[in-house]
């Protein structure tokens, strides 16, 4: 017997959840639980996660030997096409407000948030820790985020027994983490019933509720549409002196797939054929510029952790700073770097984001009934990004292209 997919796991689970809460309501204190225990499942594997994605994606990098010319631009344009892509993410959701004004009946008082009262340059300075093991202690993620960079780029300077004893240990630990990963979202259904169950329960207005959802989902897509058909077709057009249509028609194949499959890691040997073959993009730039992409390059994952976040914390009746917002957009960048080319991978990393502004990661519970359908969007623009990238680079480099 085929086994049903963990998108379609996670709508049956939260279909039952709104019919249990509304028949049994006496019950719900007795299935609640498994809402609590998936969400401190989460909470057990966010530190271990980060810190071993940031150091092992780093230090493979710089083990490469590609980090020169064409290895610095390459990052140039992730940089700054994932940046584009978060500001456009904030534009939206602060004009949209699509969790502000809901009667969804959530309200929390959150432990933490104190980044709201600090002052911008406070904020900047505690990122570096005075004790990293307090920070991991105390949830700092700024700070655990630096020091793993730190860790991970003096890694590279180090000689070559050292190097690559470290660099061998944190992938293995990486590789470990995503095993652990994959295993609490097996649970994600039982852990929607539990978390979904508790929020129908507590809330009178299911109408207003889904309301919210479709202009939260409305709110990505929309910027995912003005990133992929006017930020990168720009960029392509401006800077790589590239036919946009030309090249959307080259690497549509590849596009699809990664819709379809929502792993930009899965499509990569289609996304490589069809930029080289298609675009005329050498060899050279793709195996570097699009495996590299396939792990770090994140467009749609960083807008829609930066969306998911702020929608969040609209829809619990928090009110962000402005300061807080630019720490999202900052935790969104380095959370879409840490983040796998695999369907879900997403999902976990958000809870990266909000535990750095100190947001309820019960507000997961709300956005996952519909996080497959955006996964599928947001993937697609991920990899459209790669290849915009590699074609950008490639004319940089003098290269005759095929667009």
């Amino acid at each position: 017997m085929k086994k049903l997919k963990l998108h379609w796991q996670i709508l049956i689970a939260l279909l039952l959840a709104i019919a249990f809460a509304l028949i049994f309501p006496e019950y719900v204190v007795y299935v609640s639980w498994m809402g609590d225990l998936f969400i401190r499942g989460l909470k057990m594997v966010i530190i271990p996660l980060i810190l071993s994605s940031i150091i092992s994606g780093i230090t493979n990098i710089g083990s490469a030997k590609n980090l020169g010319r064409i290895g610095l631009k390459t990052l140039l344009y992730y940089f700054l096409t994932s940046t584009l892509a978060i500001v456009t993410g904030l534009l939206f959701v602060n004009i949209i407000k699509p969790g502000v004004g809901a009667e969804l009946g959530l309200s929390q008082t959150v432990d933490g948030l104190g980044v709201n009262s600090d002052s911008f340059g406070t904020t900047m300075m505690n990122i570096v820790p005075t004790n990293i093991f307090v920070a991991i202690v105390e949830n700092k993620m700024l700070s655990i985020i630096f020091f793993a960079v730190l860790f991970g780029f003096f890694i590279t300077k180090t000689k070559n027994t050292h190097r690559i004893f470290l660099t061998d240990l944190f992938n293995s630990v990486f590789d470990v983490m995503m095993k652990i990963t994959m295993f609490v979202i097996k649970f994600t259904p039982l852990g929607i019933f539990g978390i979904i169950v508790k929020v129908v329960s507590e809330n009178d207005n299911l109408a207003e509720l889904g309301s919210r959802m479709g202009i939260y989902m409305a709110t990505i897509f929309l910027a995912l549409v003005v990133h992929s058909f006017i930020t990168l077709p720009l960029l392509l057009k401006v800077i790589g002196k590239a036919n946009p249509l030309k090249h959307f028609n080259a690497v549509k194949t590849a596009l699809l797939t990664a819709f379809s499959t929502s792993s930009s890691s899965a499509t990569l040997p289609l996304t490589m054929s069809a930029v080289e073959n298609k675009s005329g993009v050498s060899n050279k730039i793709t195996s570097f510029t699009l495996p590299l992409g396939a792990t770090v390059n994140m467009d749609g994952t960083a807008l829609y952790e930066l969306i998911a976040a702020i929608f969040i914390a609209q829809a619990y009746g928090i009110d962000l700073s402005i300061t807080a917002q630019i720490i999202a957009v900052f935790t969104a960048l380095l959370a879409s770097i840490g983040a796998a080319g695999i369907p879900m991978a997403g999902l976990v990393m958000i809870t990266i984001v909000l535990t750095a502004i100190g947001l309820p990661l019960e507000g997961v519970g709300l956005i996952l009934a519909v996080d497959r359908i955006l996964d599928m969007f947001r993937t697609a623009v991920n990899v459209w990004s790669d290849t915009c990238g590699a074609v950008i680079i490639a004319k940089s480099e003098g290269e005759k292209l095929k667009v």
